[in-house]
């Protein structure tokens, strides 16, 4: 079965799931190559649409993501990867998961504690 790529100009969403616990971590994008890798190294792959370039989640941080199931939506054009986590989290900004935050109140509210200092992990760039 053939995904569809052409949607979105060559790209796929990409929606990051905890395998064990179900928490929605990330969302990504991925093109044919990053997909390609992905299935072929088990570790997760996505393409940076700001730098233009393929990137494995971890390569800079370690925190690497081991997918452990490839599920694809009804249209073929969105990609959800259940992974297990090999750091404290995924998002550059020191938390679990990139949706550390939620509105309460009309107001967006840290929900989550910071798992890591992104400074150390990466320096002055993330």
């Amino acid at each position: 079965m053939e995904l569809d790529f052409q949607k979105m100009g060559g790209m796929l969403p990409a929606i990051v799931q905890d395998h064990e616990s179900g928490n929605v971590l990330m969302l990504g994008f991925m093109n044919e190559e990053a997909f390609r890798l992905t299935v072929e190294t088990g570790f997760a792959t996505f393409y940076s649409r700001s730098r233009r370039k393929l990137w494995m989640k971890g390569e800079q941080s370690g925190h690497r993501l081991s997918v452990k199931q490839i599920a694809i939506d009804c249209d073929r054009d969105c990609v959800l990867l259940r992974v297990l986590q090999s750091g404290p989290g995924v998002c550059h900004n020191g938390y679990r998961s990139c949706f550390y935050r939620r509105l309460e109140d009309g107001n967006w509210v840290v929900t989550e504690t910071q798992e890591f200092d992104p400074a150390a992990v990466y320096g002055g760039r993330k």
